[in-house]
């Protein structure tokens, strides 16, 4: 996948769970880059891939105990 880090103005859980544990976010693409928004729309297949990378870091961080 092709994948970009970024800085975001979004907190969510993460800002309450940071000063605890490390956090991170799973950013998806949505069309038009509209979200929280009754117009905004993300495609199936990038949903899809958001949950692959979802589920990759939580098998590393639980099997390996380390970060992919």
């Amino acid at each position: 996948l092709v994948c970009r880090h970024m800085y975001s103005g979004a907190g969510h859980d993460s800002q309450l769970l940071a000063p605890v544990c490390p956090t991170a976010m799973v950013f998806v693409p949505s069309r038009g880059g509209i979200s929280h928004s009754p117009a905004e729309y993300t495609k199936a297949e990038d949903l899809a891939a958001g949950i692959v990378v979802l589920a990759d870091l939580l098998y590393a961080l639980a099997y390996k105990g380390e970060t992919p």
